[in-house]
């Protein structure tokens, strides 16, 4: 009898924490901050208001996400990201390009002319490779959730149309904080320059600079043809991922229901977003090209794969080659 009572008392304590636990994980409310460098109607953007939709949903509300776009946390993208490890900012959408200096092994994705096309794209990003660079991150105290897309980016300037890597020789160009990048362009002959983007636009304007390399979406909800940028160069040069980057003092706040709902949303919202920008390219090329600006699409790639090939061999040391075609032959 006596052990009668006490499996009883026991089953009732267990049943009454365990109301308790599901009454506190209801009652609990955060309100994130999610930071970009880009406009509401970047693909970025449009992706971190589908995530935060997402996940209010399937937190019936506990978690809700405040979006601040356009460098309103941050002048630049290496800046937020150190807002990231810090605390100071709760979720990060940012191109791959700066995140060298937090993650060495992002810059593999830097190489020119790595990939064939965004089925290729895809392929490596939803794979192991792409996975193991997530989770590098870890050491650098960022939580990784997805690879999200830039975009492949393109040439533009304000001088001239530029076909071949011969019209482009001597041209002072902005480009990231990214060693690669900026190795990649000295070997073309241009002249490349490191700039934060918040202030590349006035850059552009008061002609510091001739011209930018960037993704289409970047170009158009930029406006920069507004900055005198008149001649866009589909070369194609890089394929540029961005990340959905978390301060891990967020996510480990979170119940691990939560935390599971939060990598999965991140995961399918991916998918999502790099639909968007795919699927927005071509208008945007239509309506920027109604706006003034030249657009070359029969660029010679080959005139610029060939005088990039050196930067593969400057960065052997890091990447080798059997990482590199790991990655260029993945099928």
């Amino acid at each position: 009898m006596k052990k009668g009572f006490v499996l009883f008392f026991a089953l009732l304590a267990a049943l009454t924490f365990s109301w308790t636990g599901m009454s506190g994980a209801a009652e609990y409310k955060v309100v994130w901050k999610l930071a970009s460098t880009q406009s509401m109607d970047h693909p970025y953007m449009i992706g971190a208001q589908k995530f935060a939709d997402l996940m209010k949903e399937r937190t019936n509300g506990r978690i809700q996400t405040k979006l601040y776009p356009s460098n309103q946390l941050g002048k630049g993208e290496r800046e937020m990201t150190e807002g990231i490890q810090q605390g100071a900012i709760d979720l990060l959408v940012t191109s791959t390009g700066p995140l060298g200096g937090f993650s060495p092994s992002i810059n593999i994705l830097d190489f020119p002319f790595l990939f064939r096309d965004f089925q290729h794209v895809d392929l490596v990003m939803d794979g192991p490779i792409g996975q193991k660079l997530l989770d590098d991150f870890s050491k650098a105290n960022i939580k990784a959730l997805a690879f999200w897309e830039n975009g492949f980016r393109n040439l533009t300037n304000a001088k001239g149309p530029v076909k071949k890597v011969e019209d482009a020789k001597g041209l002072k160009i902005r480009t990231m904080e990214n060693k690669v990048h900026l190795a990649a362009w000295k070997a073309a002959g241009l002249n490349p320059t490191p700039m934060t983007w918040g202030e590349v636009f006035t850059a552009l304007q008061q002609r510091v600079i001739d011209g930018q390399e960037n993704p289409i979406a970047v170009f158009y909800s930029c406006k920069l043809w507004d900055a005198g940028q008149k001649f866009f160069s589909l070369t194609q040069h890089v394929y540029s991922p961005s990340q959905l980057l978390m301060s891990p003092k967020a996510f480990n706040a979170l119940p691990k229901a939560d935390q599971q709902i939060c990598v999965k949303t991140a995961l399918e919202v991916a998918k999502f977003q790099r639909k968007v920008n795919r699927d927005g390219e071509e208008a945007k090329l239509q309506e920027m090209a109604k706006k003034g600006v030249i657009i070359t699409r029969d660029v010679d790639k080959e005139s610029f794969k060939k005088a990039m090939v050196p930067v593969y061999d400057e960065f052997k040391a890091q990447f080798s080659k059997a990482e590199i075609d790991n990655i260029m032959n993945a099928k």
